[in-house]
């Protein structure tokens, strides 16, 4: 039962209901779209109709005459107002080919929806038509869609400065991988396609930008998910200060990835706003976001497995082709890499091979959805684990409890530390909730009968490494960034308590969960507590949010920043009542010393602080702290879920009848949060399983562009799932929290494919590609034949 008040020191751990729901509810929220300025004009982008052209000219002479128009500007006229490239923050080798990528393209489309003109005008309406009048002379030239065909001789090249359309071949080595595959007795090899999809924030990308001359200053509110990051490469781009760009994050409508990046659109809005004078908004449409907003996965996977003929996997080696689209956005070139450490799984293999190659097609560049290469791992682990388990004619349980690592901390054979983890308890429970043997006996009972509805059971267990620190790790594998976060915490003098954090909220709760961090720490109610987020100019330190690593990363800044509190406030309270300070004792906001009656609030310590009437000597006036947390290790979140289905043998329809999603995820602060982003996350993943998928035909034309034919579950589609935890928590940080955010996303696309494989085994269906839609699955029953 949700509760919204509890006595101090005890919201950690409370399913307190979400702070942020009020304003939500009641439409008070403030998104892009809700905001306006004084003197503010519209921007309406013209986009390219083709996949890759040669741009010969373009011309915006009618689009001046249109009614209400302001001004417009080609991808030449604005080629000098760059001072690099947008940029892609992991370039994840050496010899990584990074394109140059201006705002508008210049020389020639590379994407259907690359942008080559802008126009402004009073309204969005009339933009939208004065863009429509602008007239550009293209030169098609053949599309390459497909990643492994766009390597291959005779592909048409995007970038000719490199002569190929590849970009990088990144590769891991662990332990004695020729040696391990050369003496296996079984070997196991799968190939699988994960389909190209497009992320759906409920919320689209939109901007405002502002320049103020007479300060030479800029400020650009934006619906993304990374203001700190944001404000850094915006001022690279633009040759500005950093110290007079201010980035804003409102409220922001969900993101999933899709708002982690420096976009086309904001760098232009800003340097548009300079240009006119006057404030800049451009929101998208859904169909153009389909088109201009990032996509994710695209991946042709291949692993093959070395095993024992009891089951126990010695080794592992896989090959995956990558599917960039035609630049690379922020982390496009290390998506794939993020999950480039986890192809054992959950599992203790001893030698371990990983090589990754990534090509640039004329497609929307692809880049992190929810999960970032976890997902896209987790799924070719556990396909893989099945096939296995098929070849050997064993139990798919059988062949993952011999082979889960059981003893942590453990070293993978990629050579990350896994700090701890539950996989067999996840299991155990998860086959109890799901009633494993009475399904099995269901299923047999229709194969026998020869039921036309044949039931299938799948089985995803996962690790995961997320919160994407630490620092020095980050800097070895050569990512530009680090991985820390920060928060700051002022006790008021009248009681209540001011929390800045470096990471922004786009659905996930931060109000909530972090009040109750600071609630339990300080002795205050969750009333008491403001967090303020999404403005560098309120809170200059921050890395933002992405990656499941608000609460792992920019939480324990916030619990360290509290200490800090409470020591300082600790000072102030043995100088108040004459103790030394190792007499104190602290509980729930409250020091007191043994055996009197002498205490005092650190609310009350905060009071002294801010008159600063009768202080230690030395110390500072105010109550407040600010801490910077680089984390020792990742985060490593695991578990097991569950999928069962049922299929339709005569139709090829895929009916999902139960979910059990059992996760490992360190100490919980707030269950009903938790609970929130598990579902979300669920539903991704089958989403991607049953019937998501980008759709591009030969001439590189989208033609899933909208959601009548790109097919976004709603709750129709859904069911109600079945969560429970196991508990391991995190050694390495004082919390002991874990990310949670993809979590679902990573293990769900595996069970339910597996499930739909495994109802159709006696068909002699091994495979299914995704999404499992009924024509899929109804070909695949009449082409693997009965068994």
């Amino acid at each position: 039962m949700a509760v919204t008040e509890k006595a101090a020191g005890a919201y950690i751990g409370s399913p307190v209901l979400r702070k942020e729901d009020q304003k939500l509810l009641t439409g008070q929220s403030r998104y892009i779209d809700d905001l306006t300025l004084p003197g503010m004009v519209w921007a309406s982008v013209v986009r390219s109709p083709f996949a890759h052209a040669t741009i010969k000219s373009v011309d915006v002479s009618k689009a001046r005459e249109a009614e209400g128009f302001v001004a417009a500007f080609t991808g030449a006229d604005l080629a000098d107002d760059w001072a690099a490239t947008l940029p892609c923050v992991w370039l994840v080798t050496e010899d990584t080919k990074q394109p140059m990528h201006r705002p508008l393209a210049t020389d020639k489309a590379r994407y259907q929806g690359d942008g080559v003109a802008v126009v402004l005008a009073e309204t969005r309406a009339q933009a939208k038509d004065a863009a429509e009048l602008v007239e550009v002379d293209y030169d098609p030239l053949p599309a390459v869609i497909d990643p492994e065909e766009a390597l291959a001789d005779g592909a048409p090249i995007l970038h000719e400065e490199f002569g190929t359309n590849h970009c990088f071949t990144w590769r891991l080595e662990g332990g004695d991988v020729d040696g391990v595959f050369g003496s296996a007795p079984v070997t196991v090899k799968e190939r699988y396609r994960q389909q190209r999809l497009i992320p759906n924030a409920i919320e689209p990308r939109g901007v405002i930008a502002q320049y103020l001359p007479a300060q030479d200053e800029y400020t650009l509110w934006s619906a993304t998910q990374i203001p700190h990051i944001l404000r850094f490469w915006l001022a690279i781009v633009l040759g500005v200060p950093e110290a007079r760009l201010r980035v804003v994050a409102p409220d922001v409508g969900g993101g999933f990835g899709s708002k982690l990046n420096v976009y086309a659109e904001e760098a232009l809005s800003l340097a548009l706003a300079k240009r006119v004078g006057r404030p800049v908004k451009w929101t998208e449409e859904r169909s153009e976001g389909y088109l201009a907003t990032i996509h994710g996965r695209d991946h042709w996977q291949e692993m093959e497995y070395a095993a024992d003929e009891d089951g126990k996997i010695r080794g592992v080696r896989a090959r995956l082709v990558v599917g960039l689209g035609a630049y690379l956005q922020l982390v496009t070139a290390g998506t794939p890499i993020l999950g480039g450490w986890l192809y054992g799984g959950p599992y203790d293999v001893e030698a371990y091979s990983l090589e990754v190659v990534g090509a640039f097609t004329t497609a929307t560049p692809t880049d992190a959805y929810r999960g970032a290469g976890r997902p896209e791992a987790t799924y070719l682990i556990e396909r893989t684990v099945d096939a296995l388990a098929r070849k050997l004619d064993m139990d798919p349980v059988e062949i993952r409890r011999k082979n889960f690592i059981r003893e942590f901390p453990k070293t993978l054979a990629s050579g990350l530390t896994i700090d701890s983890g539950d996989f067999e308890g996840a299991l155990d429970r998860a086959l109890e909730m799901v009633g494993y043997d009475a399904v099995r006996r269901e299923q047999e009972e229709r194969r026998q009968r020869g039921d036309t509805k044949q039931l299938g059971i799948g089985l995803s267990t996962y690790t995961e490494m997320c919160g994407l620190a630490p620092s020095r790790i980050l800097g070895a594998i050569l990512y530009a960034a680090g991985g820390w976060d920060a928060a700051t915490i002022r006790c008021l003098p009248t009681g209540s308590v001011q929390v800045f954090i470096g990471t922004s909220p786009h659905g996930q709760g931060h109000v909530t969960t972090f009040s109750q961090i600071v609630a339990d720490r300080l002795g205050v109610s969750i009333d008491q507590v403001e967090v303020i987020h999404g403005d560098t100019s309120a809170m200059q330190l921050g890395l933002d949010t992405y990656g499941s690593r608000s609460l792992a990363v920019g939480g324990v800044a916030l619990w360290n920043a509290a200490e800090k509190v409470i020591e300082k406030a600790r000072g102030i309270v043995a100088h108040k009542l004459e103790v030394s300070p190792d007499d104190l004792s602290y509980d729930g906001g409250r020091f007191t010393v043994a055996g009197t009656d002498k205490a005092m609030a650190v609310q009350d310590a905060a009071l002294h602080a801010f008159t600063a009437h009768d202080l230690p000597d030395g110390m500072e006036p105010g109550l407040e702290a600010t801490f910077v947390y680089d984390p020792p290790n990742f985060s490593w979140p695991g578990g097991a879920h569950i999928a069962v289905v049922e299929v339709d043998t005569e139709t090829g329809a895929v009916d999902l009848r139960r979910y059990i999603a059992v996760d490992e995820i360190g100490n919980v602060i707030n269950p009903m949060v938790v609970d929130g982003q598990v579902h979300g996350g669920v539903t991704q993943g089958i989403a991607q399983a049953l019937w998501e998928e980008a759709i591009y035909d030969d001439d590189g034309n989208l033609t899933t562009g909208s959601m009548i034919s790109y097919l976004v579950p709603s709750a129709a589609e859904t069911i109600d799932y079945e969560l429970d935890r196991v508990n391991a928590p995190s050694p390495t940080n004082p919390l002991g929290v874990k990310g949670v955010g993809e979590t679902g996303t990573i293990a769900s696309t595996a069970a339910v494919m597996n499930a739909v494989v495994d109802a159709l085994s006696p068909y002699g269906v091994t495979d299914v590609e995704m999404p499992a839609k009924p024509e899929r699955v109804w070909r695949a029953i009449q082409e693997g034949g009965a068994s």
